[in-house]
């Protein structure tokens, strides 16, 4: 396999198109889901700026445990009830937090992280886990970040068997 990645340009729904374009390439005729997830958060990390953590949460049938990802050492279980990714996995709705220090439990698994954007994965009605983005600096998810990276969630619950 031979993948390229390329550098975003234009809009931000127009960098978004070009990342999704890139995911689905990445993951094309593959369905294994820690592969898929060791290249897609490679993929978004080095793509999008601001970022300090991307990568994977698990379901496990009773907590998140920690996928494939790119930043520093991270947590390694998270219950349902706690943190932004708990959130969104009992929730089952995207979570965007302009301040972390402002979300009622967070969970500080890197204290350098101001905001973050988790988004649930869900396959045929099951929660298969979360996708985690964490930034250094405050506000740095909007309401295109959330769009365009519940887009790549999509590409990444589609490739599973």
């Amino acid at each position: 396999m031979s993948f390229t990645s390329q550098t975003l340009t234009g809009s931000k729904p127009e960098q978004y198109a070009q990342l999704a374009a890139q995911a689905h390439a990445l993951l094309s005729g593959e369905s294994d889901r820690i592969a898929n997830a060791a290249n897609l958060s490679a993929l978004v990390y080095h793509a999008l700026p601001d970022l300090n953590w991307a990568g994977f949460y698990f379901h496990d049938g009773t907590e998140l445990v920690v996928g494939p990802f790119q930043g520093l050492p991270a947590c390694v279980r998270i219950a349902l009830d706690k943190g932004v990714c708990g959130a969104a996995a009992r929730t089952r709705q995207t979570q965007r937090v302009e301040d972390v220090d402002a979300f009622p439990g967070h969970i500080a698994c890197d204290s350098a992280s101001r905001s973050e954007l988790v988004v649930p994965l869900v396959k045929h009605d099951r929660l298969v886990g979360v996708l985690d983005l964490d930034s250094p600096r405050l506000a740095r998810f909007d309401e295109e970040d959330q769009r365009g990276l519940e887009a790549i969630a999509a590409i990444y619950v589609e490739s599973l068997a």
